[in-house]
């Protein structure tokens, strides 16, 4: 059996080179980023949680597709502790030769949007942790409202399970209330994840706000 997420494949040709871009369909309406004062923090739901984890496994399988998620879309938690300028996120390994200062311009010239199945084994192994060298960490960026992170495979695999284990492993609550329970995932400077940034904050919150209006949005 396979984890599966839909999503929109659109193509580019830039600078003589052909791009992939792949972004999810529909959009995730319950996660957001944010960047702030400290570091980053983001807010999932479950199923946003879920859906990004199999999107972090497709960059660590796929080296030449740029994933994009374009958070900036996304409603607010009802009881926010994320706050801030609100940021889209672009994952993509180190072979996809991604500049951060060319995304505004391969955004513009992108094609028309098909629709697209990723499939992931649902027997994924983690990699494990310990003993990795400098090159295997996410070389994180962050330029036109959007957070690049960048790395190897191994790194792509090994931080979607922090995604996951909030997927499968948050706390519940009732109708109309907020679990009483803190649940999070640290990508933090200190287990060796991030380069520039000291930690990437993921917050689980169950409860979102009616859409008020998009912040950004799909192209």
């Amino acid at each position: 059996m396979a984890m599966k997420v839909r999503a929109q494949l659109r193509h580019a040709r830039l600078d003589g080179r052909e791009w992939r871009v792949l972004r999810p369909d529909p959009g995730l309406d319950t996660a957001v980023l944010y960047e702030n004062d400290r570091y980053p923090q983001m807010c999932v739901d479950r199923r946003a949680a879920y859906r990004i984890g199999v999107l972090w496994l497709l960059a660590a399988r796929s080296r030449h597709t740029v994933i994009h998620l374009p958070l900036r879309a996304g409603r607010t938690p009802a009881q926010p502790e994320c706050t801030g300028r609100p940021l889209d996120l672009v994952l993509s390994q180190h072979t996809a030769q991604l500049r951060a200062s060319h995304w505004p311009r391969l955004r513009a010239a992108l094609g028309p949007a098909r629709p697209h199945m990723v499939r992931i084994p649902a027997d994924r192994r983690p990699v494990e942790w310990p003993y990795w060298r400098s090159r295997d960490r996410l070389y994180d960026r962050i330029h036109a409202d959007t957070m690049f992170l960048t790395g190897s495979a191994g790194v792509f695999r090994h931080t979607a399970e922090y995604f996951f284990a909030l997927a499968f492993g948050a706390p519940g609550s009732a109708p109309g209330e907020e679990t009483p329970h803190h649940a999070c995932s640290d990508l933090n400077w200190t287990t060796r994840v991030l380069v520039n940034t000291y930690c990437l904050h993921v917050l689980y919150r169950a409860h979102w706000l009616p859409r008020a209006g998009r912040v950004g949005g799909p192209d």
